[in-house]
């Protein structure tokens, strides 16, 4: 698992920033480090309260101790993917043994969900590492005896309130929901009342409830907006990008976990097979398994829970499965063993397939990395920075750069120019509606980054230090602007006022 987790970490290395996630998320960790204000999440100086700040606050501190490369923000997202595998482990073994334990956590190890999504920069497997590590630990807590363990009950707690901080409602909802249906379904559900509701209920507000009562204060409405707009009228509206039909998630959970999740679908036929002959043959108790039956169940539901609250809102996103990962990884184990546990040659096999997941996943990462190279904007961001002076404004039409302030190493909002007004009666779910609607917690700073033309454009063509970076698609040099650095998608200009000086101190040449 250590070698896995140190593979993980190489990948996270070799490849550019992925936009618009890792681009957005990135350069809100990197802001938060630079401006030292650890209770503000801020997209373009802007207050960004889409998420709470768990992600941003890891973030920050790893780029302070690592400096601002993409690596420094994976490590975060890979160090969670490791606590995932761990939680996997730990419970597999306590339940079936070392040998099942040590196949589901290689399975879920060799899997692009762990390989790629585990060093993806969004909140996804952070929420995703929390969630699993809840609802193991409220198990072990139920499955104690007659009354709850105390204290894997308020680890349990803990995990609920750092999902609720790492991407809001669900690290909450979801636990519940898996846990609620289990309680019911294996006849435990009297055992909540022993829960040690008061400890919990504590801890988790101790955790959870400082950071949203200091930005309320600072921000009135905060909450209402992250969990009314972003969270409940993102789960029951219409009008957000990435509309999917519902059975989208089938394929992305085989998918993720490929190529073990058809050895967790064959255990599934397998154990239906079994039921319908005992209920034919009027035999009480199954045979016994590598699992116990409580322990399966639970991985069923869990699966099925969190498939269906995903599969109900119009837009879906194939990371927001992955929190059926670890049960869907255990029970793939639990099937390769009823398949393939005893034949000769099953550890060939087993090291066939890891490959094939190895090999995989290493393609899919290169030709993401290829396609976030050719899509970003460090193309420019290096000419930028070379030769931009700190405090030199900088004007961006045409689109965001969501990973232009990050490679550019900027101490300053860039001004994006668009018509604001238009905007805001015509944007849909994009970067636009992202950033005035962040500028509506902060007016004053709103009127000084978002400027519409053609004011802005006056003021950046009079100024000796201006520069303007514009989408390919947009012609400047008509309006006096000098070309400096011509990239994939965006072209880099100096204002008609800048010294020729300046402009010579460029590190590219216009091509």
């Amino acid at each position: 698992m250590a070698g896995l987790l140190a593979l993980l970490l190489v990948l996270a290395a070799l490849r550019p920033l992925a936009l618009p996630d890792e681009g957005r998320y990135g350069e809100v960790g990197r802001w938060m480090a630079l401006q030292g204000d650890w209770l503000v999440p801020r997209l373009n100086g802007l207050p960004f309260f889409h998420k709470p700040p768990l992600l941003y606050w890891l973030e920050a501190a790893s780029v302070t101790l690592f400096g601002a490369t993409p690596w420094a923000l994976r490590l975060v997202v890979a160090l969670h993917a490791g606590l995932m595998l761990a939680a996997l482990f730990l419970a597999a073994r306590a339940w079936g043994g070392e040998r099942l334990a040590r196949r589901a956590a290689l399975m879920l190890g060799c899997s692009p969900a762990f390989l790629l999504g585990g060093q993806y920069v969004n909140h996804d497997m952070l929420v995703a590492a929390w969630i699993g590590v809840a609802i193991w630990c409220f198990a072990a807590a139920f499955l104690h005896g007659e009354k709850p363990h105390a204290g894997w009950a308020l680890a349990g707690f803990a995990a609920c309130a750092l999902g609720t901080l790492g991407k809001g409602l669900i690290g909450v909802v979801l636990p519940g929901l898996v846990l609620f249906v289990w309680l019911l379904w294996t006849r435990q559900f009297r055992k909540v009342w022993w829960l040690p509701w008061l400890r919990g209920l504590l801890l988790f507000a101790v955790i959870v409830a400082p950071w949203f009562a200091l930005a309320e204060r600072r921000f009135p409405g905060v909450s209402a907006y992250l969990f009314g707009v972003q969270q409940f009228t993102r789960y029951v509206g219409g009008g957000f990008n990435n509309v999917r039909p519902w059975w989208v998630y089938l394929p992305g959970m085989a998918a993720l976990l490929f190529p073990w999740a058809f050895f967790a679908l064959g255990e599934g036929v397998a154990q239906v097979w079994q039921r319908v002959g005992r209920q034919a043959q009027s035999v009480a108790q199954p045979p016994a398994g590598p699992l116990p039956r409580q322990a399966l169940s639970l991985c069923w539901i869990w699966i099925a829970a969190i498939l269906v609250f995903f599969s109900i809102p119009q837009s879906k996103i194939i990371g927001y499965i992955l929190p059926v990962m670890p049960p869907l990884a255990l029970l793939a184990a639990v099937g390769w063993g009823r398949w393939m546990e005893g034949r000769r040659a099953a550890g060939a096999w087993f090291a066939a397939l890891a490959v094939l997941a190895l090999i995989a996943a290493g393609v899919v990462h290169a030709v993401a990395g290829r396609y976030a190279g050719r899509s970003g904007s460090r193309d420019i961001a290096q000419a930028l920075a070379c030769a931009a002076a700190p405090h030199d404004p900088v004007y961006v039409i045409g689109g965001f750069p969501y990973d232009l302030p990050f490679y550019a190493r900027m101490t300053h909002p860039l001004i994006v120019v668009q018509d604001w007004a238009r905007q805001r009666a015509t944007a849909g779910d994009d970067w636009r509606r992202e950033l005035f609607e962040a500028g509506d917690f902060d007016p004053a700073q709103a009127a000084r980054v978002l400027q519409s033309p053609p004011d802005a454009l006056d003021a950046a063509r009079a100024a000796p230090n201006a520069w303007v970076v514009a989408a390919r698609n947009a012609t400047l040099e008509n309006n006096g602007f000098r070309p400096a650095a011509r990239g994939e998608h965006w072209t880099l200009y100096a204002s008609p006022a800048m010294p020729p000086q300046r402009l010579e101190r460029s590190c590219s040449r216009p091509r």
